[in-house]
């Protein structure tokens, strides 16, 4: 094995939080106990992803807040919440709610750009407004300027028995600094760094200079150091899928190499005109994954990861690739588990 020059300092561990149409509760308290089960076993973070208008989670946040009163320790982050859908001044108060409520442990990581299937939705999501909206980065702009605690409102003092805030309430101050960026762009990683964010790169990249996902994943980063204020000690995380089978049964073996193996063709080459290039899935044991992880570009440029779970695996098979992640494959990377 060969060793990394930066031992892991934090693991984390994303999910979809997929359940069933006719039965939403049993879903989302799989996810709740998911994110349990991770601060039990160490992790230092549990990332919840947005899904509208389908059978995942569609109000991370709404889940967090809940988790928040399950743990204590482990953050909690959204990766990512499309700010497309969302209105910078309710979000706001809603992040710094959850942050309140969690005592400073929310990780909110967002993206811009147009809706998923926009014009199938824009009459319901935007009635008056779609023709005019901004889906760019001037969004991002709008919700750090709320959640810094800057001012909103020119009406401010008391009226009869009610007290008025010129800023968004409650204000959660550190939550600014754990703004994160989902960016799938060399543009859009150096607008995060230049905007001192910290970056969250994923699974997905647009290969724009190069068809090797580990070398685009690393020119993001590097690029995002290279324009942030604080340099290299600007915080990236890397995303991938990696399936530990340390104590998978042949059964689960099996259906984790199938699952790969039905992914595997979109990592071959850039899909679509914006020339999308998707990471191969790791499945293996810890010392198989973490031979992969030392020798990624990527990998080699960042202390923390958030390894995404498979969206469509059973409850009992998170349960076994979170434990493997923490007790097997964590220690191969260098990373020792946070007190419980």
């Amino acid at each position: 094995m060969t060793a990394t020059a930066r031992p892991l300092a934090r693991l984390g561990f994303l999910t979809i939080g997929l359940f069933d149409e006719h039965d939403p509760f049993a879903g989302h308290e799989s996810t709740l106990q998911i994110i349990a089960l991770g601060e039990q076993l160490g992790f230092d973070s549990a990332w919840l992803r947005h899904r509208h208008l389908q059978f995942g989670i569609s109000s991370p946040l709404a889940v967090l807040a809940a988790a928040s009163q399950r743990t204590t320790r482990i953050e909690l982050g959204t990766a990512v919440t499309p700010l497309g859908l969302e209105n910078p001044f309710r979000l706001a108060e809603d992040l710094a709610t959850v942050d309140v409520l969690s005592r400073g442990r929310l990780n909110p990581g967002v993206s811009v750009g147009r809706p998923t299937h926009f014009d199938a939705i824009k009459e319901h999501l935007y009635p008056d407004s779609w023709g005019v909206e901004n889906f760019g980065h001037e969004r991002v702009e709008r919700l750090l300027h709320n959640v810094r605690g800057e001012t909103v409102s020119t009406f401010t003092g008391t009226e009869g028995i009610e007290s008025y805030s010129p800023s968004i309430q409650p204000h959660s101050a550190g939550l600014i600094d754990r703004v994160w960026y989902g960016a799938a762009g060399l543009s859009s990683a150096e607008w995060a760094g230049s905007h001192g964010l910290n970056l969250l790169s994923s699974s997905v990249v647009r290969a724009e200079e190069d068809d090797d996902f580990a070398r685009i994943q690393r020119a993001h980063i590097d690029l995002f150091r290279a324009s942030h204020p604080l340099g290299e000690a600007a915080r990236a995380s890397q995303g991938l899928v990696v399936i530990p089978t340390d104590s998978a049964s042949p059964a689960q073996i099996r259906k984790y190499d199938a699952y790969a193996a039905s992914r595997y063709a979109r990592t071959t080459t850039p899909q679509g005109p914006q020339r999308i290039l998707f990471a191969p899935d790791i499945v293996g044991t810890s010392g198989e994954i973490a031979d992969a992880l030392h020798s990624h570009a990527g990998y080699q440029a960042v202390d923390e990861v958030v390894f995404a779970l498979p969206f469509s695996f059973e409850h009992a098979d998170y349960v076994q690739i979170l434990t493997d992640m923490a007790t097997h494959l964590g220690p191969l990377l260098g990373w020792a588990p946070r007190s419980r």
